[in-house]
């Protein structure tokens, strides 16, 4: 199998914020995010600039424990969409991240289409925030997708980066399988005993693949982290999202969809599954 692989961490994350009822919320939860990811911080704001918003966020940014991470505060008009996707392609950030809550107008306008295809065209990775807190809600428990894909192995290094700068204490690799694969009709116990055993031989070769790429992963980043690996059959995306919101994970992550070709489109569709009905913050990781 062929893979990719991304360097571990974000050096410069870029947050694109609005004046929404969760501005102090977002701020705070994205300038403890740049702490804890050892990160640089730049906030942008898609909209007209004036001076009474400039002393709000800065107001905002002064309340934060971790002000000192905020680099800088950009003001640019135009669409949301290409202006951040521009900004993003033409500097060096490795970390796009939206925030509102979900029953915000502005929810659908970040976290919708706009996510939609800055998920696709930007050349970052992207984190969707759907629970911001002003008080830190530790991240116990890490979802991460382990579909059997070139990229997986970057969204699996990233989750453990999480969950070790977070101090996570689980970390579950989901690997999501056709129902397709199984090829069998159940009609009787003979047919039944082999949906089983094929069902048995399928989740024993996704577990040896995905601790392969477990096993390159620096050791200091899966101390005292609990590993489990979990296979799913069923429709891809769909699994995924409920699977983290049955367990009430707290982050959710998985690889970004190629750029072109019929795979990418079927990613993307999947994707699409999650990105309807968040189950809890979203990092589509991109490899480099």
């Amino acid at each position: 199998m062929d893979t990719k692989k991304t360097k571990e961490g974000f050096n410069t994350i870029l947050f694109g914020f609005a004046f929404s009822p969760t501005l102090n919320q977002n701020i705070t939860e994205v300038t403890r995010l740049a702490h804890y990811f050892d990160a640089e911080l730049v906030l942008l704001h898609v909209g007209a600039y004036n001076e009474q918003k400039e002393g709000e966020i800065n107001r905002v940014i002064q309340k934060t424990e971790h002000a000192n991470r905020v680099k800088e505060v950009l003001w640019k008009e135009g669409d949301p969409y290409s202006t951040i996707k521009n900004f993003v392609n033409q500097s060096d950030v490795d970390l796009l991240v939206l925030g509102a809550q979900q029953h915000e107008t502005l929810y659908r306008f970040y976290i919708g289409s706009v996510a939609r295809k800055l998920t696709r065209h930007v050349n970052c990775s992207v984190l969707l925030l759907i629970n911001p807190s002003i008080e830190r809600k530790p991240c116990q428990h890490i979802v991460v997708n382990g579909l059997d894909h070139e990229n997986t192995s970057a969204a699996i290094s990233q989750a453990f980066f999480a969950g070790h700068k977070l101090q996570s204490k689980q970390i579950t690799v989901v690997e999501e399988i056709q129902n397709s694969e199984l090829k069998i009709s159940v009609e009787d116990d003979s047919s039944l005993k082999k949906a089983v055993k094929k069902e048995s031989e399928i989740t024993e070769r996704e577990d040896k693949r995905v601790h392969q790429i477990i096993d390159e992963i620096p050791e200091k980043l899966k101390k005292d982290i609990q590993l489990k690996t979990q296979s799913i059959f069923g429709r891809r995306g769909y699994s995924l999202g409920h699977y983290a919101e049955v367990v009430r994970a707290d982050l959710l992550v998985i690889n970004a969809p190629k750029s072109s070709g019929l795979f990418s489109r079927i990613f993307t569709r999947d994707i699409e599954f999650i990105l309807s009905d968040l189950p809890t913050d979203l990092l589509i990781v991109r490899a480099s």
